[in-house]
């Protein structure tokens, strides 16, 4: 790693060991701890509720220390997951060192680290969710020869009581997008929170306020937004989990409630966890080509994602508040179809930096003497349905399904075609292609009817297990919620139980 990188990398770890995160070691994670004072180890995994748990550790001497870093540690299963008996409930948690970060939040010094779940057999869980999405990835580039990058735009509400918000400043409702100070309130909360997420070794790309903000009788809402930078499959499900229990533990601090629900109430801004995905080849962008061109490749990626799209949802859209937010009109996708720079699309493809917009610095400075350069390989394809009840890493495995199942369909470029859109289907004089495309399920009853009619594709190479898809299946039927949104239409106190049962949820 180069030095610069080095010095103006946020995560202290980096700085002190001057390597990238993905190159360390036990010996480099011990040799932290003693040279910084650090007295707790705490092991993080998330269990079956889609939330961070921890396990705490005071370090005893170095040996302890090395055999904890060693072996991991023992864990009841059936504690921690639905569909794990007791009687065959003991699960190892084995920690990631590429994962380690000092938590911010603690007056010990204390090192936390990641965990991947394993069995009484020493191998990777075969129902953990984070095991199958690296089966996923790794059946992508075994079959195919590309692997995925990808990041989550996370969105989120501050709630708050009005009483602590300053009103002489009010935002506009519904009118938030990008605003700043006075106007938005929050905004130190989310710069804070991007602060510790990248000391906890997130790539963050920036941070704003959202469209989002609110008052009821009692409480002020406000949404914002953090992004990730493009990075590796698993370390972009990770550095995510870690951002959404940062926020919460800042939120609390601030003595205001955070929520990723993906709807808070009827007419207002909900909250979506958009995934960007870039193709990747022999460690390059096969996303683009001469200049910004989408490939071949790319677009047959784009149409298996969509092929499978409703099934997907199985695993992205978990609540049945998810379907309040999958509307139209809202700036969410009801159809399955893809487009450029397009909102009204399942997946867009949004602007990039290719041909003539590498020419812009010189316009803005005119004194710019530096050769432009070609930022193509930034491009990236959002897939815009998931929300904040998302399972982030079969979402992410789902994704890879869905990109292998496009490079190996032998119609995908005759199909995306079929599939995209030029203009906003939602307005009056596009019903007629509005028409020819097919719907989003609309309840997590219809997502469980999708993923039923697909199962076999995501069985496929034995990336998921039958047993696990049935398991998802029934929880969402559970919900007993087919046509929900019509039976609720009007309904304002009905709508707010329902929003209030899972306000903060995974």
């Amino acid at each position: 790693m180069k030095t610069s990188s080095v010095e103006l990398n946020p995560n202290s770890l980096v700085q002190y060991l001057k390597k990238p995160a993905n190159e360390f070691t036990k010996d480099d994670i011990i040799k932290f701890i003693k040279e910084n004072g650090i007295k707790m180890l705490t092991f993080r995994y998330v269990g079956g509720d889609g939330r961070l748990k921890a396990l705490s550790f005071v370090i005893r001497n170095e040996e302890h220390l090395d055999t904890v870093l060693s072996t991991g540690e023992r864990v009841d299963g059936s504690s921690l997951f639905k569909y794990i008996e007791a009687d065959s409930s003991d699960l190892y948690v084995v920690p990631k060192y590429r994962t380690a970060f000092v938590n911010p939040f603690e007056e010990i010094p204390t090192l936390d680290l990641l965990c991947s779940y394993f069995d009484k057999d020493g191998n990777a869980l075969a129902s953990s969710a984070e095991n199958i999405m690296k089966k996923a990835h790794a059946v992508l580039k075994e079959e195919t020869g590309y692997e995925l990058n990808a990041m989550a735009e996370l969105e989120y509400y501050i709630i708050s009581d009005k009483e602590q918000i300053d009103t002489d400043f009010p935002a506009v409702d519904q009118r938030g997008y990008h605003e700043a100070g006075p106007f938005t309130k929050f905004d130190q909360l989310r710069k804070d929170a991007m602060l510790a997420i990248a000391e906890a070794g997130g790539s963050i790309k920036y941070g704003h306020s959202e469209v989002g903000n609110f008052t009821d009788e009692k409480y002020y809402y406000e949404q914002n937004e953090i992004e990730f930078e493009t990075t590796s499959l698993e370390d972009a499900a990770d550095r995510l989990i870690i951002g959404k229990w940062v926020l919460r533990m800042l939120a609390a601090q601030y003595g205001v409630s955070v929520s990723y629900a993906p709807k808070i109430t009827v007419g207002k801004a909900g909250s979506g966890l958009h995934i960007h995905m870039k193709l990747m080849k022999d460690g390059k962008t096969a996303t683009v080509e001469n200049g910004g061109q989408l490939t071949d490749a790319a677009k047959k990626a784009i149409v298996g994602c969509l092929d499978i799209a409703g099934s997907i949802t199985a695993f992205g859209n978990r609540i049945p508040t998810s379907y309040l937010r999958l509307v139209p009109h809202q700036e969410a996708p009801t159809n399955i179809c893809w487009g450029d720079r397009n909102r009204s699309a399942l997946i867009r493809v949004p602007l990039g930096w290719s041909g003539e917009a590498s020419k812009m610095i010189t316009i803005a400075n005119p004194n710019y003497s530096e050769e432009l350069k070609d930022h193509s390989s930034k491009q990236t394809y959002e897939f815009r349905a998931a929300d904040g009840s998302a399972d982030v890493y079969l979402l992410l495995a789902g994704l890879c399904v869905g990109t292998r199942h496009g490079l190996q369909m032998d119609n995908a470029l005759e199909l995306s075609k079929k599939l995209y859109i030029s203009v906003n289907i939602f307005k009056d004089e596009h019903k007629d292609r509005l028409a020819e495309l097919e719907h989003l399920p609309a309840s997590c009853y219809e997502s469980a009817q999708a993923l039923k009619k697909q199962k076999d594709i995501f069985m496929q190479y034995d990336v998921f297990t039958e047993g696990m898809l049935d398991g998802i299946i029934g929880g969402l039927e559970a919900f007993n919620d087919y046509q929900l949104s019509e039976k609720l239409y009007g309904k304002t106190e009905e709508i707010k139980r329902l929003v209030d049962t899972y306000i903060h949820v995974a």
